[in-house]
């Protein structure tokens, strides 16, 4: 039976978790490094021993305005923390300390691109709240063991309104997300190691209701694939359930990446009764406007705004300018190469093509490039003269330059034999070369088939071992060929 997904909308509402990138938990002095032995990041205050009291991280709540700026949303002046009270093995207080009735930031959105043009995804808030311990199943056959030490991790919950109706855009609204909180460095945006996380909210309707179905909550997705495979499957699973004659149960329910399926994890009838109380272990803050001034002003250009910097005021296309955008240290090092060349197309061209391709194959980050923005310049201008083309730039120069940091372009271009010869006679003797030993093309030309002076530019390139100028070896070739 074919699945009528077209007679059905999708409403999905994502919760993202991100952990803010502080040295300290969210309310005490323990360290949040991923990677430590189990319950080795732990204090009284982390595992709530009686009599400890908590106090909170500025930082965190400073990074979390960050957010809420990069999201245009409004910032909330009074803040409280409040006791979300259900029990969990890997919430030791039995307790989350979280955010209520006054989350950070109201509002705001994200904007997406997909398929169908660009859009505003609306947000309902972001909040702070401290992230559980770990359960973990699978090291003894008849115990759970619990890991503490991400107990009490700051965290910021961005919570959407239910504006998302497609996996698509899903996976693009994520994907966004974890550009944000990278380009803003509150957190790494790693979902292998959870420091993102996202549960999906999805429900379906039929095209042109109004009233929202049935929601199920898809918990712990960590890969933003996962994101978009999950609402998938759970749409398909949805329709076809619907389409049978059944209804959809509100469940929360898990996603097994290995078969790609969901599954029942527990049913909820109704809404939990969390019994939320302000936490009467920490005062209330009240944020200044001077502080949200300063996280304003230092807050960097965000991509959006450069994409079109760059496409309407550097006149580069609208993928060039996306790809120099798509993480922060590309356009830092991009913005450092134009400060000391105007070819902006051309630094735009090296950074996407044999900068990056360079940083893939070795494994590593624009951070440890060896080349400096003012080399690159260096070498962009040695093409833009014509003293080497790009080819023998980006395949020869370019490396030697890493591996000879005190020579300049001109000098390892000189030194290895690369400048561009533009001589007419040197060129005319190559030229000659080459068409001796292609009398048949010759003649071919020469009867209308003028594509074949790529073939002739091309040996010459080979026979010169590409130091020939291919603008006046174009230019000789044909008043040589039309002449006889």
């Amino acid at each position: 039976m074919s699945i009528p997904f077209d007679k059905y909308e999708a409403v999905i509402g994502l919760e993202v978790h991100a952990q803010l990138a502080t040295q300290s938990k969210l309310f005490c002095g323990d360290s949040v490094a991923f990677g430590a032995e189990p319950n080795t990041h732990v204090s009284p205050i982390t595992l709530g021993h009686p009599g400890t009291l908590p106090k909170t991280n500025r930082k965190a709540v400073e990074y979390a305005i960050k957010m809420g700026l990069a999201c245009h949303c409004e910032i909330e002046r009074y803040n409280y923390f409040a006791r979300k009270n259900y029990f969990y093995p890997d919430l030791p207080k039995g307790y989350q300390v979280s955010q209520h009735t006054t989350p950070i930031c109201k509002g705001g959105y994200v904007t997406i691109k997909t398929e169908s043009g660009q859009r505003d995804v609306q947000l309902n808030r972001i909040h702070m709240e401290e992230d559980a311990g770990k359960s973990i199943h699978d090291i003894d056959e008849a115990y759970t063991c619990v890991d503490y030490n991400r107990a009490g991790t700051p965290l910021i919950e961005i919570v959407t309104e239910p504006d998302i109706h497609s996996a698509e855009e899903a996976y693009q609204y994520v994907t966004e997300v974890r550009r944000l909180v990278r380009w803003i460095n509150i957190c790494d945006g790693n979902m292998e190691e959870g420091s993102l996380r996202c549960d999906a909210n999805v429900s379906i309707r039929l095209k042109g209701e109004t009233k929202l179905g049935t929601k199920v909550e898809v918990k712990n997705l960590n890969s933003i694939r996962n994101v978009k495979r999950a609402i998938e499957i759970e749409i398909e699973r949805m329709i076809t359930l619907v389409e049978g004659g059944g209804t959809v149960t509100q469940q929360t329910r898990s996603f097994d990446a290995n078969n790609d399926t969901t599954f029942a994890i527990r049913d909820k009838e109704e809404a939990n009764d969390y019994r939320y109380f302000a936490e009467p272990d920490l005062a209330p803050f009240v944020l200044e406007e001077t502080l949200i001034d300063s996280i304003r002003l230092n807050l960097p250009a965000l991509p959006n705004a450069l994409v079109e910097k760059y496409r309407l005021g550097l006149g580069l296309s609208e993928y060039d300018a996306m790809q120099l955008c798509l993480d922060k240290d590309v356009a830092d090092y991009y913005e450092s190469v134009i400060e000391k060349t105007s070819n902006y197309k051309a630094a735009a061209n090296w950074i996407n093509g044999p900068v990056k391709q360079f940083i893939n194959e070795q494994n590593t980050t624009l951070a440890n490039f060896r080349l400096k923005p003012a080399q690159l310049a260096d070498l962009i201008k040695l093409v833009e003269e014509g003293k080497v083309s790009f080819s023998v730039a980006s395949t020869k120069i370019f490396h030697a330059m890493m591996e000879q940091q005190d020579k300049s372009a001109l000098d390892l271009a000189t030194s290895l034999n690369l400048l561009q010869v533009s001589d007419s006679n040197e060129l005319e003797s190559w030229i000659n070369t080459a068409l001796a030993k292609m009398p048949d093309k010759v003649t071919e030309y020469r009867k209308g088939k003028k594509g074949l002076i790529g073939l002739f530019i091309g040996e010459v390139k080979k026979l010169s071992k590409g130091k020939a100028d291919p603008k006046k070896v174009t230019d000789l070739l044909e008043q040589k060929l039309n002449n006889n």
